[in-house]
């Protein structure tokens, strides 16, 4: 397995900051919920330790979470899905956890069944770019 099994990333020209209201604004659009946006290097920086800018937004389908916890509740291990935002070599990058995943750690979460919410997700990524 590599990294891009497990994410989808872009780059941006948006700060940090205008890429997280654009997240916020596809999530909502593609009908998900924002759990929580967290802002890490504000809470590291609260510890005394300095971190580029990192926002991690947790966000859920109701459709497909209700699906995949009905089929295995350990499932919501690996819930709620994220999308951060962060900077990296000077660029502000968007990347999303590939939903479809957890058909590789849950079997009865067919890939063809998971793969819907990993294109969503894509999509909301590619539309706050």
């Amino acid at each position: 397995m590599n990294p891009d099994d497990f994410m989808y990333a872009v780059e941006t020209r948006k700060s940090v900051d205008e890429a997280t209201v654009s997240v916020l604004s596809a999530v909502e659009k593609a009908g998900w919920t924002v759990f929580g946006v967290y802002d890490v290097a504000e809470r590291l920086a609260a510890k005394g330790f300095q971190q580029k800018p990192l926002k991690i937004i947790e966000i859920c389908s109701g459709k497909y979470g209700n699906e995949f916890l009905n089929r295995n509740r350990f499932v919501s291990l690996c819930m709620p899905c994220k999308i951060n935002v962060f900077e990296k070599d000077g660029k502000t990058v968007i990347a999303g956890m590939n939903p479809a995943m957890v058909s590789e750690f849950f079997p009865e979460i067919s890939k063809e069944k998971a793969e819907p919410a990993a294109k969503e997700l894509r999509q909301m990524v590619d539309a706050a770019k």
